[in-house]
């Protein structure tokens, strides 16, 4: 294998991940809002001066709920794209993705509470 090819497709497929990061924060609302709620939760992190340990799975929960956003995200743009008329296969795809982001919320924030929690602790009267 030629290494100047593979550091060259390397670096491409770099760019093209980034540009489909960029372009899903452009026009995905709900992608918006996990970034910007993660970016709140790292504030609040660094502010309570949580653990190492517990800062790695905050960061390790915020990068999977956006990960299954992302997915879902081309799970719906793929079936947008090869039908533009209500079929039940193309709703099943995209409830079910839409169901997983869910659930990657709501486990990450179940996590993250217990996480925050005796952190929280301290500043109660």
């Amino acid at each position: 294998m030629d290494p100047e090819k593979f550091s060259k497709g390397r670096v491409l497929s770099f760019r093209y991940a980034i540009t489909g990061i960029i372009t899903a924060l452009k026009e995905e609302p709900n992608l918006k809002f996990h970034f910007l709620a993660g970016v709140v939760v790292i504030i609040v992190s660094l502010f309570l001066k949580i653990s190492k340990p517990d800062f790695i799975i905050i960061i390790f929960l915020i990068g999977f709920v956006i990960s299954v956003e992302l997915t879902n995200t081309a799970i719906e743009a793929v079936v947008d794209k090869f039908t533009d008329k209500e079929h039940p296969g193309a709703k099943l795809a995209k409830d079910i993705s839409a169901g997983a982001v869910l659930i990657a919320a709501i486990t990450s924030t179940a996590v993250g509470t217990l996480i925050f929690l005796p952190y929280l602790s301290r500043w109660a009267i």
